[in-house]
């Protein structure tokens, strides 16, 4: 996807699988989109009704290989299960490059001219994910830091998008806002300070995952001295943020830090050999490019 960010087929930990009826709802709605006025009238048209293709899913440019769960969810939504043969040279996480054969369809033509674009809209938006979240592990390698998605995903979106994350090499932040807490600078507004919002979720809910955003040193040494097992960093600059390591280091190791806002692939090395444990990269699923791919017949 990008010649200055090569891909690397580094291994990474076995990935949990996308949930069944998250890809059923997105396909859903997906296709109803699409057939919401009426069938393909354009493929009506042109194409008799028991005529049969041979499809293939070929890919135009280098990354990484995501949404293949999807395909079947979308052709069996279209075509039915059973009315189609699927054969597929590839897997999720797999490096592929210009020309590759991703998957090849055997089905009907008016049907499985109706799900293309549905199909690629997906896998390519999932692709592109995955590929520049591998460009962000292997900007890192070498060392113990990673790279976290954020909750900046699509509308609908989300598990898919966070799978994708985990298909090239990422970690997932929060899925929703129940699972932990996340303290930011309105919550600290609010509470009247970054220490008496932390306490207050101390108080109310001790069992969940707490992290606390902080932007300056002060924030952090305050932050350390009530105890937090993980704490942003808020856009602090390079230096800054090897000061917030030594300070971490000094007062409370078992703490993780995180850095977040306005990191690029340039920076990602840096940061991650300044000895911070996480880079947060909301670029991953809001902005993201997808991969081209491509179905020809």
């Amino acid at each position: 996807m990008n010649s200055q960010s090569p891909i690397t087929s580094a291994q990474h930990a076995p990935i949990t699988p996308p949930n069944p009826q998250d890809m059923e709802r997105v396909v859903t709605t997906a296709l109803e989109e699409d057939l919401r006025l009426g069938p393909d009238v354009t493929t009506i048209a042109t194409v008799p009704a028991d005529a049969q293709a041979v499809a293939h899913v070929r890919t135009r440019e280098h990354g990484v290989i995501c949404g293949i769960p999807v395909v079947r969810v979308v052709l069996d939504k279209v075509i039915g299960k059973g009315k189609y043969t699927i054969e597929t040279f590839v897997n999720d996480g797999d490096i592929i490059e210009p020309g590759d054969t991703v998957l090849t369809i055997k089905a009907p033509t008016r049907e499985l001219l109706t799900a293309e674009r549905t199909l690629l809209n997906i896998v390519t938006h999932l692709s592109g994910i995955s590929t520049i979240t591998r460009q962000w592990v292997d900007a890192m390698e070498g060392t113990q830091c990673r790279v976290r998605d954020t909750r900046k995903t699509l509308p609908g979106l989300r598990d898919l998008e966070k799978y994708a994350v985990r298909v090239g090499g990422g970690v997932n932040h929060r899925m929703a806002l129940g699972d932990a807490a996340l303290i930011k600078d309105n919550h600290v507004v609010a509470a009247g300070g970054v220490a008496e919002a932390l306490r207050a979720v101390k108080q109310q809910f001790p069992n969940i995952p707490t992290e606390v955003e902080v932007d300056s040193l002060e924030q952090l040494d305050a932050v350390l001295e009530e105890g937090v097992s993980l704490v942003l960093l808020d856009n602090m600059d390079l230096p800054t943020t090897r000061k917030a390591v030594h300070l971490r280091d000094t007062k409370a190791p078992q703490t993780k830090l995180e850095s977040s806002g306005g990191l690029t692939l340039s920076d990602a090395s840096h940061y991650a050999h300044a000895g911070v444990d996480y880079v947060a990269v909301g670029g991953l699923t809001h902005s993201v490019k997808v991969l081209d791919l491509g179905l020809d017949m």
